[in-house]
């Protein structure tokens, strides 16, 4: 097997390879670094390449199943972390100048159990600027282009890990999504990505965006996605708002199947401009729900309205968080940035809380159709990857800083907190990816990662590679 085709091999074929002493760790992360050093100029999805470390681990790790010492159910394996993360030692940039030179001093949670069950760490992946938009562009650490396309967006904000898993630059990526940041990029280069129910994978710093950022897996295949949320998963101290419960066998129950559950269709979510091409190909997709055994019915969405909901909310979170910066760095920062956190100003404290009241009620409203429903099905995003450094794509409105008309299936399950899955669903004529998001309800991440199953096993796209 040559160095690309091993780093595109799923960790769950690497691990027994590994563990019969068939496949070195050294071997397995060399080809891993081989393929970032020759990929990444082109795509730019790592803005922190951890060679060194990587293979003093990897050596590690090589020498523990020589001498049959204990091996954690990631031995070997590479992983590359979100630049929104802490990691002890290596860059926590964020994709800004304000921390242009910031060294992590500790590891998140799930770095830190990533790192106990045995992954080796390849480096830091690329972020707009504070994970501020669903794009691929920062002002530090600069464009993270599509693999299918580099003239096209990676989507964002965890741009990179979804242009490392489609370029085959490892097996195993984490991101975060606090309005669509793991589904979008996800969908747009052709990957599996989930964003658990909220709580599940601890985080820290906990974040103050109002229970709305979520931690996981970004794949190819959608076992590696079950094996590294077990890992990720389960309370933790550091973070209060972590569930108190351990997390369900993901990985021995992965295969049950979703016979007989009643599966929700909406193409629009009653109010959602989406383009026909990736509409038609999601639907599609969601078809093959029948041939899986449930009941696909088109259902009758009518939800409060989200937008100004995003809007005073999202921009009001950034401008608490980061507003402090603008008077030094305005000008080597991202201008819709900017733009959010000027008008994330502007609000009120009044109009913030009567604000949460009403995605509280919203909330309530998205749980009654899942009375009704087991899963929902929806595009992932409205349109396909677009062109580089715009902000909205060509036929939707035109905006400073707001990018959520062509996003706006994945920001409402952020509010709910619900686990949102993207598998890929086929390609545009132009011969991008479009996704296709299975919701479930709260709590249900392991039937939503059974639905993924089951539609991969069906409609099979890992062994599709970008010509990168």
């Amino acid at each position: 097997m040559n160095a690309t085709d091993l780093a595109y091999t799923p960790a769950t074929e690497l691990i027994p390879r590994i563990r019969s002493k068939a496949l070195s760790p050294v071997e397995l992360t060399r080809a891993v670094l081989a393929r970032i050093e020759q990929v990444n100029p082109k795509i730019n999805a790592f803005c922190a390449v951890t060679a060194d470390a990587a293979l003093a681990a990897a050596r590690a790790a090589e020498e523990a199943v020589m001498k049959g010492g204990r091996l954690g159910p990631l031995h070997g394996i590479p992983v590359s972390i979100k630049d929104l993360a802490l990691v002890e030692g290596v860059p926590a940039r964020f994709g800004s100048h304000v921390f242009a030179t910031r060294i992590g001093e500790v590891d998140a949670p799930y770095v830190r159990r990533l790192k106990a069950a045995g992954a080796i760490l390849t480096g830091k992946t690329t972020t707009p600027e504070f994970g501020w938009k669903a794009l691929g562009d920062s002002p530090l650490t600069g464009i993270t282009r599509n693999p299918w396309n580099l003239g096209m967006t990676s989507g964002g904000s965890s741009a990179g890990a979804a242009a490392a898993t489609a370029a085959g630059l490892g097996p195993l990526h984490q991101g975060s999504d606090g309005a669509g940041s793991v589904r979008v990029p996800s969908a747009f280069c052709g990957i599996y990505g989930l964003k658990p129910t909220f709580g599940r994978v601890p985080m820290w710093p906990v974040s103050n965006t109002d229970s709305a950022s979520h931690t996981g897996p970004m794949t190819r295949t959608v076992a590696d996605a079950a094996l590294m949320l077990a890992v990720m998963a389960g309370p933790d101290d550091w973070d209060r708002q972590s569930l108190d419960a351990a997390p369900a066998d993901y990985v021995g129950r992965l295969r049950e199947g979703i016979k007989g559950l009643r599966v929700g269709w909406s193409l629009d979510l009653g109010c959602l401009q989406v383009d026909p091409e990736v509409g038609q190909a999601a639907h599609r997709a969601a078809l093959a729900f029948q041939e899986l055994g449930c009941v696909v019915e088109d259902a009758k969405v009518s939800l409060p309205d989200t937008r100004e909901m995003i809007h005073v909310m999202w921009n009001a979170h950034y401008a608490g968080n980061y507003g402090q910066f603008l008077d030094e760095f305005r000008s080597r920062m991202d201008p819709g940035l900017v733009a959010a956190l000027e008008d994330g100003r502007r609000y009120s404290a009044e109009a913030y809380v009567a604000m949460r009241g009403r995605k509280n009620a919203y909330c309530d409203a998205v749980r009654a159709l899942f009375d009704t429903y087991d899963l929902l099905l929806t595009p992932t995003v409205s349109v396909a990857a677009f062109e580089v450094g715009r902000l909205n794509p060509v036929g939707f409105p035109q905006h400073a800083w707001d990018w959520f008309p062509w996003a706006g299936f994945s920001y409402p399950f952020n509010f709910t907190g619900q686990p949102a899955a993207t598998v890929p669903a086929g390609f545009t004529a132009s011969g991008m990816p479009v996704g296709l998001q299975i919701v479930g309800r709260r709590l249900a991440d392991l039937q939503v990662l059974q639905a993924s199953a089951a539609f991969e096993q069906a409609r099979p796209w890992a062994q599709k590679r970008p010509a990168v």
